[in-house]
């Protein structure tokens, strides 16, 4: 009846046809538009899940909570609340009466909970919306897996969560987020965070060396290092204390967590300065290479663990680690500061002593703003990195020198090899 919108014709007539234009110009629209998505989506899921409630319900919940938003009624808003919660209570009863699975409480939770996210997005909070949404999908999508993984956690690992969580969510936002010390290096909230860092890869570690034994190290070594990962080495090798079979595994771990760091930098680097693309993969990609085939050869992924940790969550690891980083982060901000501005490279190795991805973070903003060329960008992106691992090997040594040999040797490897390849395209370029 309305045929084809024709686009084109219009954009060629001079009529802006845009996203931006309709969002500007038609916020309502697009607001009951993304709202019927966003229904859609969790009502596709509980279609899919053979539920009563299903596309079309979920579709219609959402556009009615928006519809209301904006109509700027209040009393009909709560109508519609009431309507959406009244329906949900009695699909939650007739379950309970049956024993109808189809009529328990999630889908009766997710109906009101669609209801909200349609006033969300009636409201204009189009990204809270859309992460609700997303996240609640993604909870109905793994029901079975979540349900099996919280029945085989044991007592002490429950506990052991909720200790985490008062680190992170309860102790952390309560700390300063200002420098204390003369060189504005020192800020409670970042050491602070990397202990919760700490704690959260152990405990992320516990559970998946608990599944996949050996192998579940080497997962958390590099995925985790993508993240932080002088943190996730100073987890691995205060395990290595208390159960001397993650020895024979530790040292490729180390060397996953450093190719992981340095893939991390290349990847952001040569996202924003293509220009150093060639320089900078030759020597990171070097290191990422020599560390993921030298933690192969040198460590026996297929070995059993006996796992004897005294607990899933060890705090005194993470404290010792963050005094640690304390230490070098006030003495790295004390030499930075003595060498000035003048001294870059000098600057990106003390940096890199806390943080390579800061190093190359700073870099990136350095050469989009001029300052600093592409030649000396790659120079101090790899003194970041190089220093980086090096830092590793001195809390190695501090904290277990029975690994002191075999890192060492790793650690060489890794900076030789970036050394050498660097030579060479320098040469050739």
């Amino acid at each position: 009846m309305f045929g084809t919108v024709p686009w084109g014709e219009l954009a060629l007539a001079g009529v802006d046809v845009s996203p931006d234009y309709v969002l500007e110009h038609y916020p309502n629209v697009t607001r009951l538009v993304f709202a019927a998505a966003l229904g859609m989506l969790l009502g596709t899921e509980r279609e899919w899940s053979q539920k009563p409630a299903g596309t079309r319900t979920f579709t219609i919940i959402t556009t009615l909570a928006a519809v209301m938003v904006v109509a700027e009624e209040p009393a009909l808003l709560l109508l519609g609340g009431a309507l959406v919660v009244i329906q949900g209570s009695v699909f939650a009863f007739r379950g309970l009466i049956t024993g109808d699975e189809s009529y328990l409480l999630t889908t009766s939770v997710s109906m009101i909970l669609a209801y909200g996210v349609g006033v969300l997005v009636g409201k204009g909070y189009f990204l809270e919306g859309v992460i609700i949404a997303v996240i609640t999908t993604f909870l109905l999508v793994l029901r079975r897996e979540l349900h099996g993984f919280a029945r085989k956690l044991s007592k002490d690992e429950i506990r052991s969560a909720i200790e985490f969580a008062i680190l992170a969510f309860v102790i952390y936002p309560l700390l300063p987020n200002q420098p204390l010390d003369p060189w504005g290096a020192v800020n409670p909230r970042t050491v602070w965070l990397l202990v919760v860092a700490v704690s959260g890869i152990g405990f992320a570690n516990y559970l998946i060396v608990k599944r996949y034994g050996a192998r579940g190290i080497a997962i958390t070594s590099f995925f985790g290092g993508l993240v932080n990962s002088t943190a996730v080495i100073g987890e691995i090798v205060s395990r290595t204390r208390q159960n001397a079979g993650l020895s024979k595994i530790a040292v490729g771990s180390i060397l996953l967590a450093n190719a992981a760091m340095a893939f991390r930098d290349l990847l952001i680097a040569v996202t924003f300065i293509p220009g150093i693309s060639v320089r900078l993969a030759a020597p990171l990609g070097a290191i990422t290479l020599s560390g993921i085939a030298l933690s192969y050869v040198l460590s026996d992924w297929d070995v059993n663990i006996e796992l004897d940790f005294d607990s899933p969550f060890e705090l005194w690891p993470a404290l010792k680690f963050g005094v640690l980083f304390l230490l070098v982060l006030v003495v790295s901000a004390g030499a930075q500061s003595a060498y000035g501005a003048s001294g870059f490279l000098v600057s990106s190795f003390f940096s890199g002593l806390v943080s390579s991805g800061a190093v190359t973070t700073s870099v990136v903003l350095l050469v989009q703003s001029g300052k600093i060329s592409h030649g000396l960008a790659t120079a101090g992106i790899i003194t970041g990195v190089s220093a980086s691992i090096l830092v590793k090997l001195g809390l190695v040594v501090s904290m277990n020198r029975s690994l002191t040999r075999p890192v060492a040797t790793a650690t060489g490897v890794l900076i030789v090899s970036a050394a050498g390849t660097a030579m060479v395209v320098t040469t050739l370029l």
